[in-house]
């Protein structure tokens, strides 16, 4: 629903001429704020046993990929505009083999005690290192899918806890 102004005052990112802004948090307290997010690089099966023999030319796309994430979590206020730069307390970032799905499941959580939550971190986190999963890989497998990037947990600050189904 929009105002009189056009705006629409249930999205934080807008003042009430539609101007885009970033949303002053400095009178929240602070708390522990979670957030995990997931998502997948679907490939074919050759070469996902490539990867599981490491016969990678450009070397492990794992951990590399890993490190990618990590690196991208610090930097989503460079990446995504209007996000606020968070001192980061943790970012981990898990990649596994998944043979069923014939995929590279990854998962990423991020921590801090702030004002603010680190739902952007975490999916920042999964992308870029799906990302650089593609790039490893494309020389022998454009095909692959970056799919299912999502949130899957939050918690922390006033809204509490959120998991998803």
């Amino acid at each position: 629903m929009s105002d009189e102004k056009g705006a629409t005052p249930d999205l934080t990112h807008f003042d009430s001429g539609g101007n885009a802004v970033m949303v002053d948090v400095s009178a929240k307290g602070e708390s522990e704020r979670v957030a995990v997010a997931r998502g997948l690089v679907i490939m074919k099966g050759e070469t996902l046993a490539l990867i599981a023999e490491r016969r990678i030319e450009k070397g492990d796309p794992l951990a590399v990929a890993q490190l990618a994430g990590i690196m991208a979590a610090k930097r989503t206020p460079d990446l995504i505009p209007l996000c606020h730069p968070l001192a980061l307390t943790a970012v981990t970032v898990d990649l596994a083999l998944d043979h069923e799905r014939c995929a590279v499941a990854i998962e990423a959580t991020c921590r801090l005690k702030g004002r603010t939550g680190v739902e952007m971190e975490a999916l920042t986190a999964v992308s870029v290192a799906a990302l650089t999963i593609y790039d490893m890989l494309k020389a022998v497998d454009k095909s692959m899918r970056v799919t299912d990037i999502r949130l899957v947990h939050k918690s922390g600050g006033k809204s509490g806890l959120w998991q998803a189904e």
